[in-house]
């Protein structure tokens, strides 16, 4: 029932995003039709990586699905960059933390609770991303905005760089140790159960074929993308929301779609490990991989990007942060985990509305 809508409003909402932007539409009709399109696009990057999941093993298709949704969001910032909009970039980055580590680790909590009352994951890749975590968004992001309150725009400019180049390498280090060096050295009795499980699971398409549809979504969000950036000041001026909002909230859940339905209908499955791994790892990529890359592709446009979050930003993602080391440092989950999440998840979210 759920693929039937997603394929009708494909089909309705791609052919009506490229009229609409030929013929001209209202900027709010155009902004509606946009996202639905996008999150329909998102919906099948997810299906596409769910079933590479099955093939590929928990780990890596969760990291499948972290990347192709996070491809959502690395295209629409560009475009935001190319049109100058840095507030709105910093933002979506600030939003996408949040969105992983309090909505999708929340709702992921709270389904998958309902269902079952006690749900565990891998408790040592658990405390390996807590101690990323820290690192990616407490010291990459708090040191340049403590720096940077005495230095030039040359300066800053020269320290958001180096930090970016560090961040991009230290990830790259990240991926070789949990799928080359430490690869399954980590896996507990359990783990080895959920792949035996996997393997027996039929994937809904072929390898072969999800990866022609990731391609091909991809794409389309590409030229979707690129569209909807241009809504954003007259959407702002219409709902009255601040640049700050529509970054933090909207461009993020627009742009996360993906993540946020895969994680939660694994958890449901009780494939927590998948479930955390598209959360947590989301939230490490989109902190040490596109936020720099960002930094390093502004360079290439009229306005550059520095890696300077405004406090509150800054304060609402090392919230998030804490609070999710603290509910899954010890690899088990429940609704009520889950619900402290969302809980905070929205209070944050009537503060940047209201900011």
């Amino acid at each position: 029932m759920v693929n039937k809508l997603f394929f009708i409003l494909l089909i309705i909402g791609l052919p009506l995003s490229v009229i609409g932007s030929l013929l001209d539409w209202p900027s709010v009709v155009m902004f509606i039709i946009y996202c639905l399109t996008i999150i329909t696009l998102a919906g099948y990057i997810g299906r596409a990586t769910e079933s590479l999941a099955i093939v590929l093993g928990p780990r890596i298709g969760g990291l499948l699905n972290a990347t192709f949704g996070n491809a959502v969001e690395l295209i629409i910032s560009i475009f935001s960059l190319k049109a100058g909009l840095i507030g709105i970039v910093l933002a979506s980055l600030t939003g996408s933390v949040l969105g992983n580590l309090l909505l999708v680790a929340g709702l992921s909590f709270f389904i998958g609770g309902l269902k079952f009352k006690r749900q565990s994951f891998n408790v040592h890749d658990a405390r390996h991303n807590a101690a990323l975590l820290i690192f990616a968004v407490v010291v990459a992001f708090v040191i340049p905005e403590v720096f940077t309150q005495t230095m030039d725009d040359q300066t800053t400019m020269i320290l958001s760089i180096g930090t970016s180049i560090i961040l991009i390498a230290l990830y790259f280090a990240t991926l070789f140790f949990k799928l080359v060096t430490h690869r399954g050295i980590y896996q507990n009795n359990k783990d080895r159960e959920n792949k035996a499980a996997n393997q027996q699971e039929e994937p809904e398409w072929g390898k072969m074929k999800s990866i022609i549809y990731l391609g091909l979504a991809t794409m389309a969000v590409a030229y979707v993308s690129e569209n909807l950036v241009h809504t954003f000041e007259a959407v702002g001026e219409a709902f009255g929301w601040t640049e700050l909002f529509i970054g933090v909230i909207i461009v993020a859940i627009v742009g996360n779609a993906a993540e946020h339905a895969s994680a939660v209908i694994m958890a449901f499955k009780n494939k927590m490990d998948v479930a955390v791994e598209i959360a947590v790892g989301s939230t490490l990529q989109v902190a040490m991989f596109v936020a720099p890359l960002l930094v390093l592709i502004s360079l290439f446009f009229n306005t550059f990007m520095p890696l300077v979050f405004t406090w509150q930003e800054l304060i609402s993602m090392i919230t998030a942060v804490l609070l999710m080391i603290m509910i899954s440092i010890d690899g088990e989950s429940n609704w009520f985990d889950g619900l402290a999440l969302l809980a905070a998840y929205f209070i944050m979210g009537i503060g940047f509305y209201l900011l």
